[in-house]
C-alpha cells in the first residue's frame, strides 16, 4: 500500500496524476495545492476515498514546513514510497535570453527549484520519506540544454533556465538523498507538450498518455537510473 505526495495537484498534470494513482484504492495520495482557498472541485472528482487533500505553496519556505508539520500530524508512522514534486510555474513565457526581468526570474527558481529542494529536505529531516522512495522532480524539454539549442526561436527562457537548474538539483539529490537512504532513487521528468492550461496552444499530448507513460517509468526505475533524466516514454533526455 504505497503512499504518494503529489504537489500542485488541483489541475493539469497533477490533477492527472491523482486520477490515474486513485484508480488503485490501495494507494494513499497526499494531493497537494497552492492555498486553502484553491478549487479542488475537479481534483475531488477522480479522487479516492484514500486521497488526502492538504495546503502547500511550495514558492513559500513557511508553507513548505507546515506541510511537512501536518503530514507527520497526520500520517504518524507511514512513509512517503513517491514523492513527485509537480508544483511549477512559467508565467512569462514571452521573456527572452536578452530581456529577462531579475523579478521574474527570481520568481520562477523559487518556486521551481527552490521549492522542490525544500520540499525534500524538510520531508527527509522529519524522517517521512521510505528508505527506498521514488522522488520525481517535474522538470522539461526546456530544461533539455541539448534539446533547447535545436529549437528555433527559444522559447520560454525564465522558465527554461529554473527547468534546467531543477535537473541540477535533481544530479544532487541523487547522491545526497542516497547518502541518508539507501535506496532512494532521484530522477529528474520531462512531461512532453501536454494540453494543459500551462502547455498552452498547440500541444500535442493528452494528459492521460504523458502521465500513463511517467508513472509506468517511475514504478520501473532501478538502480542505475540514480540521478538520470527520462521523457514520459521511459527514454533518457540528453542534458
Amino acid at each position: 500500500m504505497p503512499t504518494y505526495i503529489v504537489t500542485g495537484a488541483n489541475r493539469g498534470l497533477g490533477l492527472e496524476f491523482v486520477r490515474q494513482i486513485a484508480k488503485d484504492t490501495s494507494n494513499t495520495i497526499i494531493a497537494t495545492a497552492r492555498s486553502s482557498s484553491t478549487d479542488l472541485a475537479d481534483v475531488k472528482k477522480v479522487a479516492s476515498k484514500t486521497t488526502h487533500f492538504l495546503t502547500c505553496d511550495t514558492g513559500s519556505l513557511d508553507s513548505i514546513k507546515s506541510f511537512v508539520s501536518e503530514v507527520k500530524s497526520q500520517f504518524s508512522g507511514s512513509k512517503i514510497d513517491y514523492l513527485i514534486n509537480n508544483a511549477g510555474i512559467n508565467t512569462v513565457p514571452e521573456q527572452t535570453a536578452l530581456s529577462i526581468y531579475p523579478s521574474d526570474l527570481d520568481e520562477q527558481i523559487r518556486v521551481n527549484v527552490i521549492g522542490p529542494a525544500k520540499t525534500t529536505q524538510f520531508l527527509l529531516e522529519a524522517n517521512l520519506l521510505s528508505d527506498s522512495v521514488r522522488i520525481v522532480n517535474m522538470s522539461s524539454g526546456l530544461g533539455s540544454m541539448a534539446v533547447s539549442l535545436s529549437i528555433t526561436p527559444r522559447k520560454c527562457a525564465t522558465y527554461s533556465i529554473s527547468k534546467a537548474a531543477l535537473c541540477a538539483l535533481s544530479v544532487q539529490q541523487s547522491g545526497e538523498v542516497r547518502e541518508k537512504l539507501k535506496g532512494a532513487i532521484v530522477v529528474a521528468m520531462d512531461p512532453g507538450w501536454v494540453k494543459t492550461r500551462m502547455g498552452g496552444e498547440g500541444a500535442v499530448l493528452e494528459p492521460e498518455e504523458s502521465i500513463g507513460g511517467m508513472l509506468k517509468c517511475v514504478h520501473g526505475v532501478e538502480e542505475g537510473s540514480n540521478g538520470k533524466f527520462f521523457t514520459y516514454t521511459g527514454e533518457e533526455v540528453p542534458w
